[in-house]
């Protein structure tokens, strides 16, 4: 996220900092549901499905629908009654904070390659791949290897440990 908004050099000149949070917020959002999310889908389909709502069982879009609307409460619960002061100090704090932009921009390459790599698997003849939910999903797989992949490279192979010598906070 960090090239995308303006960073201030001050916590109290930050400007967008509710869309920053927000945005913020879904991105994370988007990530867990790209951990969990299958594998709550694979238990439900094979232990849950005769017991769940029909409802449910057959809008996957209603799910993440309901997903979304959870996180964006729990932001809002979050942050309600909070001084302006406190939603840009937020904001501030992570465009400053090194391990939440290079997260950021491993997560954000990861799903440029999933979307990248359907896209090659669909010229390459996999015709089977169609409709929007698998782009999404595309992206999402993208993500969390995105993710994982910062574990691996920052907490693995450097040892959590900036070349400055400081660890990340």
């Amino acid at each position: 996220m960090p090239p995308y908004f303006p960073h201030a050099p001050y916590a109290e000149d930050q400007p967008l900092a509710k869309t920053l949070l927000a945005v913020h917020v879904l991105h994370r959002g988007f990530q867990v549901g790209a951990f969990f999310g299958p594998p709550i889908n694979l238990l439900s389909r094979f232990y849950l499905s005769r017991r769940r709502p029909a409802v449910l069982a057959n809008f996957p879009l209603l799910q993440s629908l309901v997903r979304t609307g959870l996180l964006a409460i729990g932001l809002v619960a979050r942050m309600w009654g909070r001084e302006e002061i406190e939603w840009k100090d937020r904001s501030w704090r992570l465009l400053e904070n090194k391990g939440q932009q290079e997260v950021d921009n491993w997560s954000m390459i990861g799903a440029a390659a999933g979307v990248a790599g359907l896209g090659l698997a669909r010229i390459g003849g996999a015709s089977g791949l169609r409709g929007w939910k698998i782009w999404v999903g595309a992206g999402a797989v993208g993500n969390a290897v995105g993710a994982v992949s910062y574990i691996g490279y920052r907490h693995g192979l450097k040892g959590g440990v900036w070349e400055e010598g400081e660890m990340v906070a």
